[in-house]
C-alpha cells in the first residue's frame, strides 16, 4: 500500500455534525474518544438509560429519519461539555451539558426542530462507557469499531453514477486516500498500520438511507444504497476496524 490519512473525525452527538481532527490520540480496543457518546433518543423509543446492550439506531433521532438535521452545524466542545448549534452561520443555542438548565434547554430545542408534540422531548441518551455506534447492537467489541473510508471508492462510485458524491454523506471517523477503489475489501480480516496504530480490518459497512442526505443541507438528493446495489451488487462503502495498540494518528500519516 501506498496511502495515507487524508482526515480524522469525531462525531460526539449520533447523527450530528462531524468534527474535524488534526490528531487524535487512540487506545487498544477502543474506539476514537468521545464520538457518539451522546445521543438523542426517541422518548417512546426502547432506550432505558443504563441499558447494557445496543439497540437500532432507529431508536434514536438520526439522519436515517430525520434529514432536517443536516441543516444544523452543531459543535461539542469536549472539554467543556457546552454544545452549541448554528443555523446558517447564526448561534441559535449554547447548552451547558453538565447543568439540568442546559439539558432542558437542549431537549426543548430539539422538540421544535423535530416537530414533537406539545409535552414530548427527546431523551438525551448518555451512558458511562458506552457508546451509539451503528455497531454497538452487536458486542462491546463491536461498539468500539473505528470506522474508515476509502476515498478512492467515494470517487468511482461519483464517476460511475455521475454525481458529485461528498464522502461526508458516510460519516468516517478515518478518510484514507491512496489506496486502489475498493481494496477495502481484501483489508477485512488483515492487519495494517494507520499512522503509529496498528489495527486489523473486521467488516465492511453496509449503506442505509442516511447517506442519502446530503450533509450540511437537510434534504435527501441522491439514493445512494440503491445506487451502490445498482452499479456494484452491494451496498457498502467504507469499513470497520479495530484498534490493537495505542498511538496516535494524524492527518497525513501513512497507511503501511
Amino acid at each position: 500500500m501506498n496511502a495515507h490519512v487524508d482526515g480524522l473525525f469525531v462525531y460526539p452527538v449520533k447523527g450530528m455534525t462531524p468534527q474535524p481532527l488534526d490528531r487524535v490520540r487512540l487506545t487498544a480496543g477502543r474506539g476514537v474518544p468521545f464520538d457518539r457518546t451522546i445521543a438523542l433518543a426517541r422518548p417512546d423509543g426502547k432506550y432505558v438509560p443504563g441499558m447494557q446492550h445496543g439497540i437500532s439506531k432507529r431508536e434514536y433521532y438520526v439522519l436515517v429519519a430525520e434529514e432536517r438535521l443536516a441543516g444544523l452545524t452543531t459543535h461539542l466542545d469536549t472539554a467543556t461539555s457546552t454544545c452549541t448549534v448554528d443555523v446558517r452561520g447564526h448561534r441559535v443555542l449554547t447548552a451547558d451539558l453538565t447543568t439540568e438548565e442546559g439539558l432542558a434547554g437542549l431537549r426543548a430545542f430539539y422538540a421544535r426542530v423535530l416537530d414533537l408534540p406539545p409535552g414530548s422531548e427527546p431523551v438525551v441518551a448518555r451512558d458511562e462507557g458506552r457508546r451509539f455506534t451503528d455497531t454497538a447492537h452487536g458486542s462491546d467489541e463491536q461498539m468500539e469499531y473505528v470506522s474508515v473510508v476509502n476515498l478512492a471508492s467515494v470517487r468511482d462510485f461519483a464517476q460511475r453514477i455521475g454525481e458529485e458524491v461528498d464522502p461526508l454523506r458516510f460519516r468516517g471517523n478515518v478518510h484514507v486516500d491512496g489506496l486502489e477503489p475498493w481494496s477495502e475489501f481484501d483489508l477485512v480480516g488483515q492487519e495494517f498500520t494507520l499512522g503509529d496504530v496498528r489495527v486489523r480490518g473486521t467488516e465492511l459497512t453496509r449503506r442505509c438511507a442516511a447517506t442519502e442526505v446530503r450533509p450540511g443541507v437537510g434534504r435527501r438528493d441522491l439514493p445512494v444504497p440503491q445506487l451502490l446495489s445498482r452499479t456494484y451488487g452491494h451496498e457498502y462503502m467504507g469499513f470497520y476496524v479495530q484498534v490493537l495498540t495505542d498511538g496516535d494518528v494524524r492527518v497525513g500519516a501513512p497507511v503501511a
